[in-house]
């Protein structure tokens, strides 16, 4: 079986609480993805064009600096990356830790939680900034999915 990282980010737990869900049931390590300067709920605010949150998915170079990093990415073969879905795609700070790593020849799987968003752009954004990773085709999950559901999903790609 393959060295299993899941990583995430969560502004507001839901993410978070899908992530632990995923560690626990395929027995792998974890990882929180915090920005230095923590969101704030004004900062999350979606529908204020000038919040921070808004801000950031305008402006596609956007890349907040992230508070730590993983010290040793190079012992996992597969890699889960967990997020919730902002405008359709991945939030900046996954684009800042897409490219803080080496992904050459790591199975790379996208995970998102959303109240009614797909994966939009996603599976495309992540494979141009890790082209030399495996980007599998990633699944927005509803923060109740049963734990059954989640291991037969996720074990698809450790075997």
């Amino acid at each position: 079986m393959s060295k299993v990282l899941v990583t995430f980010f969560s502004a507001t737990g839901v993410t978070q609480d899908l992530a632990d869900r995923f560690a626990r049931e395929l027995n792998a390590d974890l990882f929180e993805i915090k920005p230095a300067e923590l969101y704030t709920e004004a900062d999350l605010d979606w529908k204020n064009e000038n919040s921070r949150s808004s801000l950031e998915m305008k402006d596609r170079n956007s890349r907040p600096e992230m508070m730590s990093k993983i010290e040793d990415i190079s012992e996992y073969e597969v890699i889960f990356i967990g997020f919730p879905i902002w405008w359709y795609r991945e939030p900046s700070i996954i684009d800042s830790f897409m490219e803080a790593y080496d992904f050459t020849g790591k199975v790379i799987v996208p995970f998102a939680t959303s109240g009614s968003s797909d994966m939009g752009e996603t599976t495309k954004n992540l494979q141009e900034l890790a082209p030399t990773a495996i980007v599998k085709e990633g699944k927005v999950f509803k923060k109740d999915v049963e734990a059954t559901f989640l291991k037969m999903w996720a074990s698809s790609f450790t075997l």
